[in-house]
């Protein structure tokens, strides 16, 4: 294939890029036979297929426990948790919350690019592990301190595979196929929200002299993550140049092959410019504040549904069982937007959708106080704009980044700056406010519409740039210029792959 250099002034420094004929960009090995690029339609087809059943299920199972195991207080809390809190349950009981998600925010963006240091099967079964492990050592917790140390421990499981799984999916999959999928990962934990519900419900008729209902909780929840957390270490294919166990020569350099044509310089090599360049984009803090909306609708959901529910007139048995449907509906929901968003290569406008979702629920929940059916239908809508927007949201912060490593910060910072607020969430819903919780739902109404603001500002933003870079050519200069290997400013030669979201041919996903 024939080859082109292309060299351009950027802020002061000479950039080289090499680009063939067709006007695409890719690092991997040229090859001098025309029929190299030209990808077999049957054999992709069932190359995808072929991952969707190694990596989906696994991948799935683990984000249906992790939910389980994160949100199972909820459950706990009706059937006896607080009886070991001793005095001011209510605030105790908000700070073991809020602990999970102390150790998840700090270690979210080094838990994501552990996986771009380390082999993604590894990082990710290292956190399933950590997480189960604490989960099911909470059934042994006899104090309010015990139950602290088990949660920050879950926070650090969490922190290693939430971003890492959706970012790992980048690896395999083209940016059109990745929503659907991050979709079915994240839609699992709402999967997990109704079993959870009807798991809480059966174990409610348990009855043992030596554990009580809620220790029991826990260890049906927990224990089998260990399990999960040794078949994903052993069967979750590796990196697409490096896996060998289920993915045969042919089908490696076919990943690698049609990868090249949808996602330029996404090198595997962890490179400190590209977490520089990351954290010095406007654009992926305001990903952030996105999330802000998002999960804290989430954890508000995740710790006090059965509560709210109850609220409605239900006994503590029957709210379990009454939390399955808002689930059940924000499952179905999100595949179907994701898969949307898929199929018209777009984001924004989608996370929009999302987000009215979510004001019109909690809407619904603040205006309406005596119709309770409205107020039962109000929760369908608050949890589907939660679950709905995340997936969406790990696509996006991954469709924008441009290499591997940018994709791993801007996605560890995106969720670690939204789940500041998950913490909020933790305290908003006090017994004493209910049935109304007010603040509660008024707090994430506006989180909700904060997020639907930003949301259409960034869709505005990368369709601008996109039309920007279009008119100039191709290229895009940045805001500062880059460094070279050796720190110095002039004619040097940047690698593509060091470019990220600047380099030629890349286009924003809106």
């Amino acid at each position: 294939m024939s080859e082109l250099h292309d060299t351009k002034e950027k802020n002061g420094i000479a950039v080289t890029h090499e680009l063939n004929v067709s006007g695409s960009h890719h690092d991997a090995v040229h090859h001098d036979d025309p029929a190299y690029d030209v990808i077999d339609p049957a054999a992709e087809r069932k190359l995808v297929f072929k991952l969707d059943i190694l990596i989906l299920p696994l991948t799935a199972l683990l984000y249906l426990s992790a939910f389980l195991d994160r949100s199972n207080m909820g459950n706990a809390k009706l059937q006896g948790l607080f009886k070991i809190l001793g005095s001011n349950p209510d605030t105790k009981f908000s700070i073991i919350l809020s602990c999970f998600y102390i150790t998840y925010i700090i270690l979210n963006v080094p838990g994501t690019v552990l996986s771009t240091l380390v082999e993604p099967s590894m990082s990710i079964a290292l956190g399933t592990l950590i997480w189960s492990v604490a989960c099911s050592a909470q059934a042994g917790a006899h104090n309010f301190g015990g139950l602290v140390a088990t949660r920050l421990f879950i926070g650090i499981g969490e922190a290693m595979f939430t971003c890492s799984v959706a970012m790992y999916y980048g690896m395999w999959y083209k940016r059109t196929e990745i929503a659907a999928r991050v979709s079915l990962f994240i839609g699992s934990g709402t999967l997990a929200g109704a079993f959870g519900g009807l798991i809480a419900y059966g174990v409610s008729f348990i009855h043992s002299s030596k554990l009580e209902t809620w220790r029991i909780l826990f260890l049906i929840e927990g224990l089998p993550g260990i399990l999960l957390a040794l078949c994903i270490f052993l069967f979750l294919p590796s990196r697409p140049e490096k896996s060998s166990l289920d993915v045969n020569a042919a089908e490696r350099e076919l990943a690698l092959r049609r990868l090249g044509g949808s996602r330029v310089a996404a090198g595997h090599a962890f490179e400190w410019s590209a977490v520089r360049h990351a954290f010095s984009q406007h654009t992926a803090y305001l990903n952030g504040v996105i999330c802000i909306g998002l999960n804290c609708s989430v954890a508000s959901v995740a710790g006090f549904l059965p509560t709210i529910v109850k609220s409605f007139g239900y006994s503590n048995a029957r709210a379990q069982l009454f939390t399955v449907p808002p689930y059940a509906f924000a499952f179905v929901g999100s595949l179907i937007i994701c898969f949307l968003s898929d199929r018209t290569k777009h984001r924004g406008l989608w996370v929009v959708l999302t987000q009215v979702c979510g004001t019109v629920g909690f809407a619904v929940l603040i205006g309406v106080t005596k119709n309770m059916g409205a107020r039962y239908f109000g929760t369908f809508l608050v949890v589907l704009g939660g679950f709905g927007g995340i997936p969406l949201m790990l696509a996006w912060a991954g469709d924008t980044a441009g290499s591997q490593t940018t994709a791993a910060v801007r996605m560890g910072l995106m969720n670690g700056i939204g789940q500041c607020f998950a913490i909020l969430a933790s305290f908003i819903f006090p017994t004493k406010e209910g049935p109304h919780w007010y603040k509660g739902f008024g707090i994430n109404l506006g989180f909700c519409v904060l997020s639907l603001i930003t949301a259409l500002y960034l869709t505005w933003y990368y369709r601008h740039e996109n039309a920007r870079r279009d008119k100039a050519g191709d290229f895009a200069p940045t805001s500062g210029a880059l460094d070279s290997p050796s720190g110095e400013k002039g004619q040097v030669v940047v690698p593509q792959a060091q470019l990220h979201d600047y380099a030629p041919g890349f286009r924003y996903t809106t």
